[in-house]
């Protein structure tokens, strides 16, 4: 393992407003994991965009078994066999998995040789046991499903260094343990793999060596068996990260929201919500916990107005808002953190203050005499920005240059000023990296501590029982049973999960 594969020289690359690479020197050696640790916005993805060929660097060398190699695009990775899998898959949905590894293939010319083409993609996912059926549209397949295919598109390519750009950021705990299982085996073949994540506990299950960034700088590069995760944690923060929460007595309130029989179906027409039932009190974390895919995100789109109820009524202290606008129930006091940021939370385009205010450009002091006053907005704006430690390169840059924890604060802070009666939180931390997380928990707790009714709804079990009073576990559909967390039980509620009991509210 002493041959190094890839080599990078003082790699530096500015954007407006960020220096995201600052003179970053990089080693990959052959047959071994190296991971990127760091922070969101740390410099991660920028540094291995450049040598994907996506980016390139204002500043540095790249050297690819010894030989300095200018790499100008992605098809100048490939011919230096360097295969990215993105955290956001390069798929077009509407084509099927066969035209995706063919799209972008030069050798290919004007005739696609499908038979070929699909015989070689069968041959691999028969290899690494990945099932998938070449004639697959990628709508069709499950987010594990899809980041197998770009694994293909990468294998069919025949590269020998993959970079894994925080691969397990929208998996399953069950699938990222089925994808470290196929880095192993690639790593028998000798394939050398760099692995982008901040999520400490599976660099500590994967890695060979780890690289830690901090404000676009190298930190320092350890090897995994002289350091422990809190060693790592330090080191990506500059301080002591808590991984466990203190919390005040809960001093519930009134009952909030009480949601009684509630159904709904979902966007294939099957039922999603069968006659789910439960309360949020004042002063108190009601914890969803579950797998994916049972009902959750319908759940929250329910209660929000963003989906019809078939059956059941949603009630907000003691007024029926079932099937209302999303603008009623938000005016009544419901505020909303949903599970994809940029599609729902956030509008990437607009800028930091635009963004700030989507709750309350209508309304004064924002707005006046049906203008909106842009110097209370820009106000309003860098008030959170201040409260919530919001890192923004500049107030007017497009909310889709920050960082991904920086946007989640940005999305939470806006909810949280509203001051609302109820916030629905739904996977608040999914993605983010520690300092993040442990700051978004805090608020969360803080929150509760004030008064305010939180519905949090994650796929973590550690976060659930971290910052829950009580926990409802759903499976297909169903609340299975209502725990409070002195009685939570982290193997009986596993269970649960599974579907292995009867449904009790």
């Amino acid at each position: 393992m002493d041959e190094i594969i890839v080599q990078a020289k003082g790699i530096t690359k500015y954007f407006p407003g960020v220096l995201a690479n600052n003179h970053i020197d990089f080693e990959l050696k052959k047959g071994e994991i190296h991971t990127l640790l760091g922070e969101n916005g740390a410099g991660k993805s920028t540094l291995m965009n450049i040598l994907d060929g996506i980016y390139h660097p204002d500043e540095g060398e790249i050297y690819i078994k010894g030989k300095k190699v200018h790499i100008q695009n992605p098809f100048d990775a490939m011919a230096n066999s360097i295969g990215m899998i993105h955290q956001h898959f390069m798929l077009v949905d509407t084509l099927t998995v066969l035209e995706n590894v063919a799209l972008g293939l030069k050798s290919q010319g004007l005739y696609i040789d499908k038979k070929e083409i699909s015989k070689q993609i069968e041959t691999i996912s028969k290899k690494y046991h990945f099932n998938i059926n070449p004639y697959s549209k990628i709508w069709q397949l499950s987010v594990g499903e899809q980041q197998r295919v770009e694994i293909i598109k990468t294998l069919f390519r025949k590269a020998e260094i993959l970079i894994l750009d925080e691969p397990t950021a929208v998996l399953t705990p069950q699938e990222s343990e089925d994808l470290f299982k196929i880095l192993n085996q690639l790593l028998k073949e000798g394939k050398s793999i760099i692995f982008i994540s901040h999520k400490l506990d599976e660099v500590m299950e994967i890695s060979d060596r780890i690289t830690v960034l901090r404000k676009g700088k190298v930190v320092g590069t350890v090897h995994k068996k002289d350091v422990t995760k809190g060693y790592l944690a330090k080191m990506m923060v500059g301080r002591e990260v808590l991984f466990s929460l203190e919390r005040k007595p809960l001093k519930r309130r009134g009952e909030v929201l009480k949601v009684k029989e509630l159904e709904a179906y979902n966007d294939k027409g099957f039922k999603a919500l069968k006659k789910i039932s439960f309360s949020v009190f004042g002063g108190e974390i009601f914890g969803i916990a579950g797998i994916s895919g049972n009902g959750q995100k319908i759940l929250a789109q329910t209660i929000t107005g963003l989906r019809r109820a078939t059956r059941g009524k949603t009630i907000l202290n003691d007024a029926d808002i079932t099937n209302a606008s999303p603008k009623v129930i938000a005016n009544k006091g419901v505020n909303y953190i949903p599970p994809d940021r940029l599609k729902v939370g956030l509008i990437p385009n607009l800028d930091t203050t635009e963004n700030a205010i989507l709750r309350s450009y209508d309304r004064e002091p924002i707005t006046k005499r049906n203008f909106i006053d842009h110097q209370k907005a820009a106000e309003y704006a860098k008030s959170l920005i201040r409260k919530f430690n919001i890192m923004v390169p500049r107030i007017d840059a497009p909310v889709k240059l920050l960082s991904g924890g920086n946007m989640q604060k940005l999305l939470l802070a806006r909810e949280i000023a509203e001051r609302p009666k109820l916030l629905i939180a739904v996977h608040p931390t999914r993605g983010l990296d520690v300092g993040a997380t442990e700051f978004i928990r805090k608020q969360l707790l803080k929150e509760r501590d004030n008064g305010l009714a939180v519905l949090l709804i994650s796929e973590d079990l550690d976060e659930i029982l971290m910052v829950s009073d009580r926990i409802g576990v759903i499976y297909e559909g169903q609340i299975m049973k209502v725990i409070n967390i002195e009685d939570a039980e982290r193997n009986k509620i596993g269970l649960l999960m599974a579907g292995v009991n009867s449904p009790k509210n």
